[in-house]
């Protein structure tokens, strides 16, 4: 049956913010308790949202384990970020970050506790004191479920704040009027099937990422790009796609997430010899550096032979030396994954794991209030009015070409709550803009397309082989040859796409019509990724194509770093499938800038 102008509900807010993740409930919580009419749309229950699955900590340099300052923190990020983070708004993230995370404690987060009570902190991957000449203890943590007692301490205070859920809802598009702004979304709620129109005075993306165009992957089932897939819509461009971090550490064969905390506890990576070979590739950081090197350095040893197991495909993740009383207290959840994932006790043996995809560093452009910036003229920075995106789905950009560990949940904290203080600042308690008259029309051609085509090809197959396509070109190591190859594929893709069709047309909880809407947001995010990636003829940070390393002493450094052409920022363009470029902010707020060097740890 198909949907008509007629069935078109209306609803309005102050704000819609789209997911209710850390950072959307962040922002939320601000905008609440200042008073603003909030609505909040999850396609799951608030604390399933995948920020849930964060284990290892949040980034703060609180100083209470070991010596650390803001500014080691800041210069390890830009550091980790191959310098392509813009210092300004990593400034802004690491002096924000003790703040936030004492917030947080007063909120009722239940971190873990030094004798003296203070926040116990872990060290992490490229977490350094004194710029680089040894690891610092900057990760607040709460055991390994650091992210999962942040998202039900934020639902709690969203609840006393009186936060609007609308849960199992999925939003379609973004809405803009004759002038640009965005006025408001398109959503179907998913156990009617009924659709709607939110009107608000301003609309927040906070969706999370889109790991899932990937075949392994460290990300929930519901990280399909839907921020980014509506954005692109929306004519606004993609920044940095080509930047995926693989985390080192995925179980081997089933991609679930062993926390970088394993290694901060003290986890060694071992090759089939039994050799800690991290001491080769990073003398003084070993374990701990960064996890694009530490992904480099693991594969390498696979690909010369040093791999474990039968196939020789996977390395050793080696926690026995802990003992059985630092596991169970500090890393629960390793052990029962261990246990469930693996058929192996951790506490006893090591643990296979694989270099797994776990998180995208670029996203939707945004300033550092969260509001979403397009180029228009000679100012690559020009806000969309209405329009703010926060979180993971967002590019601040702190994370540059490869994020620390830890600076995922900080930054959805910090910009979460810069957001929400800016919406606040610039509200306006007038009159809503009003609505065009095809406000709903895109969303229900979409709809009815799907509708109308009962023949059409089955949306899992497509996504199957968009999951493929990405894993085959854009993995770990890249050549000039795959990528090409790749974009022509996934150009394909695209044409499959259009021809998507339903042959379930129910109304209540049609699984099968969320999966094609996914499926069209996957698309622009693996277009994006790989054209992206193709056209930057350089090795920095999680982007490394072999074609362009130069010979070095070291194997895995990607010495191919082009700053004097690429030091730069991407922006893909779905019209046309076009790309733009825009420079990165070198100069930060208050300090000096950190001028680029060969990354050695």
């Amino acid at each position: 049956m198909s949907y008509t102008k007629d069935q078109v509900n209306v609803r309005k807010f102050d704000v819609v913010i789209v997911g209710a993740g850390g950072s959307g409930m962040r922002a939320s919580l601000q905008l609440a308790r200042a008073g603003l009419n909030v609505a909040v749309l999850s396609k799951v229950f608030p604390t399933r949202s995948h920020t849930v699955a964060a284990q290892g900590g949040v980034g703060a340099s609180l100083g209470n384990m070991s010596e650390d300052n803001w500014h080691y923190h800041f210069y390890d990020t830009i550091k980790g970020s191959d310098w392509l983070g813009d210092q300004d708004a990593i400034e802004f993230m690491c002096q924000e970050a003790p703040k936030v995370v004492y917030e947080l404690e007063h909120f009722g987060m239940p971190f873990d506790r030094n004798p003296d009570g203070t926040i116990y902190q872990r060290p992490f991957g490229g977490h350094t004191a004194n710029y680089g000449e040894k690891p610092v203890q900057r990760a607040c943590a709460a055991a390994d479920r650091t992210g999962h007692a942040m998202l039900h301490t934020l639902y709690q205070q969203n609840v006393a704040a009186h936060t609007t859920f609308f849960v199992e809802w999925m939003a379609l598009d973004l809405i803009r009027d004759a002038d640009g702004d965005v006025v408001g979304v398109t959503a179907i709620e998913m156990e009617t099937g009924d659709f709607y129109i939110l009107h608000a005075k301003t609309v927040m993306l906070a969706t999370g990422g889109a790991g899932r165009i990937f075949q392994a992957s460290t990300n929930a089932f519901i990280n399909t790009g839907d921020g980014l897939g509506m954005a692109a819509r929306a004519g606004v461009p993609l920044q940095d796609m080509e930047f995926w971090q693989f985390h080192p550490t995925g179980v081997a064969g089933a991609g679930v997430l062993l926390t970088e905390g394993c290694r901060g506890e003290g986890a060694i990576l071992r090759n089939s010899e039994g050799e800690r070979f991290m001491e080769r590739y990073a003398p003084t950081l070993k374990d701990l550096a960064p996890r694009d090197f530490v992904s480099r350095s693991m594969d390498q040893e696979i690909k010369e032979g040093r791999g474990c197991g039968p196939n020789k495909d996977y390395i050793l993740l080696d926690m026995t030396h802990l003992g059985a009383d630092t596991i169970h207290k500090r890393l629960p959840s390793v052990e029962e994954i261990g246990h469930n994932f693996a058929n192996v006790d951790i506490t006893k043996e090591p643990i296979p794991v694989v270099p797994t995809i776990h998180y995208q560093m670029g996203g939707i452009p945004t300033n550092i209030n969260g509001q979403v910036v397009v180029p228009m003229g000679d100012d690559p920075n020009v806000p969309v009015r209405g329009l703010y995106a926060v979180g993971e789905c967002s590019c601040v950009s702190v994370h540059g070409a490869n994020r620390l560990g830890t600076n995922s949940l900080l930054d959805l904290l910090v910009f979460g709550k810069a957001a929400g203080n800016h919406i606040i600042a610039n509200h306006s308690n007038g009159a809503f803009k009003p609505l065009p008259a095809t406000a709903a029309d895109y969303s229900l051609e979409r709809l009815n397309r799907l509708e109308s085509a009962s023949d059409g090809e089955y949306a899992q197959h497509i996504a199957n082989d968009i999951r493929n396509t990405m894993q085959q070109h854009a993995g770990v190591f890249r050549t000039q040859a795959s990528m090409d190859e790749g974009v022509v594929k996934v150009a394909e893709l695209r044409e499959r796409v259009k021809g998507l069709g339903l042959k379930d047309h129910s109304r209540v909880f049609n699984m099968a019509r969320q999966e094609a809407l996914e499926v069209e947001n996957l698309i622009e995010v693996a277009q994006a990724t790989m054209t992206s990636a193709a056209a930057r003829h350089e090795c920095r940070g999680a982007h490394t194509v072999l074609d362009y390393e130069r010979p070095a002493d070291d194997p895995v450094a990607p010495l191919g770093r082009n700053d004097a052409e690429w030091m730069k920022h991407t922006l893909w363009l779905s019209e046309g499938n076009q790309l733009g470029y825009k420079p990165v902010r070198t100069q930060p707020l208050t300090v000096d800038t950190v001028p680029p060097k060969v990354r050695t740890f």
